[in-house]
């Protein structure tokens, strides 16, 4: 029999594509490019520098545990660089970088490489980071300066999640929040579209993050089941707490991590479903824990916690939500007739 007429045997699925590690990774670095120079013209080059050293250590200490743990290398599919990217872009512009790069080391060595590289870790590695950060340098992580456009150039603990968590929710929400706009403290909503506040580099422009995931989607990269069930139930929960108050529940939208978290990090495919029905439990839950964090626990922001939290309950809800096998049914349960 000649080479071309022999029958090729192989285990499904049989469905072949021309997705490559490093074109995704790609598309996910161009996708965060608008970000990157947003958060560059807020915040000045401080920005920059960040966002070179959390990549230029994600990158080093990925091709060195390689090394170490005698393994091939990786760096060139661009992981590394993505997640470099993401775990700047969840930090304050004045951030020391010796933290930076610690923070590297924990995203990259301890999330990633230690359970076996990418597609093995259980968690999204820079939000991990993040949180550890966050826990070990609480008064770094919380310290966020004003944009360099605006008229103070100083450093002030309060965001606009901040302001959000002490309004009275009973009280009239609306005259709240126009006089804190009046006085100075919270931007306006087109500032916070814009970028033109207080918050970590990558989260403040929510128009660069929405242009990013626009070509994420067009590009068949990520779907959009997970960021419309997350921001769909933090709006769902939030107007009705706020007593369908659509100004306060726009800042909840636009504050915060929620739309770089929702488009670029809920979406990892490691650390989240991949059946639709796992995509939507995955993203209500988010939005849920979201909500309560920020509501009923001592921080403003919970878009980190509630990622984290979700990428540690993936396997079971992808066990509950998993579809059938073909050709398989569920046996009836036969009722036991009781012996007289």
């Amino acid at each position: 029999m000649s080479e071309t007429n022999k029958l090729t045997v192989s285990a499904s699925p049989h469905i072949k594509g021309f997705s490559t590690v490093t074109g995704i990774m790609l598309d996910v670095i161009i996708a965060l490019i608008p970000a990157a120079f947003a958060g560059v013209a807020v915040f000045g080059v401080k920005a920059a520098l960040v966002i070179a050293v959390c990549i230029i250590s994600c990158v080093a200490f990925e091709a060195l545990s390689r090394k170490i743990m005698k393994r091939h290398s990786t760096v060139g599919d661009l992981s590394a660089v993505v997640t470099g990217l993401l775990l700047a872009f969840n930090l304050p512009v004045d951030i020391p970088l010796w933290m930076c790069v610690a923070g590297s080391a924990v995203a990259i060595v301890v999330v990633k490489q230690f359970f076996g590289g990418i597609g093995q870790n259980f968690a999204n590695p820079a939000l991990t980071a993040r949180i550890v950060l966050l826990v070990s340098f609480a008064g770094a992580m919380t310290s966020f300066s004003q944009p360099s456009s605006a008229a103070v150039d100083a450093v002030a603990g309060a965001t606009p999640l901040a302001h959000l968590s002490a309004l009275d929710l009973d009280g009239n929400i609306t005259l709240q929040l126009k006089q804190l706009i009046a006085d100075g403290e919270l931007p306006s909503l087109l500032h916070m579209f814009f970028g033109v506040r207080q918050g970590c580099i990558g989260e403040v422009c929510s128009v660069a993050l929405i242009l990013g995931a626009v070509y994420l989607v067009a590009r068949g990269v990520i779907k959009l089941s997970i960021p419309v069930f997350y921001i769909g139930s933090v709006a769902v929960f939030m107007l009705i707490v706020s007593g369908f108050n659509i100004y306060y529940t726009a800042y909840e939208i636009l504050g915060g991590g929620l739309l770089l978290g929702a488009f670029f990090m809920a979406t990892d495919y490691t650390t989240s479903p991949i059946n639709k029905k796992g995509k939507i439990v995955f993203g209500i839950g988010c939005g849920l824990l979201t909500c309560i964090i920020r509501l009923y626990c001592s921080v403003p922001e919970g878009v980190s916690y509630s990622i984290l939290l979700m990428n540690i309950a993936c396997p079971l809800i992808e066990k509950i939500t998993a579809p059938g096998y073909f050709g398989f049914t569920k046996e009836k349960k036969v009722k036991k007739e009781k012996a007289v």
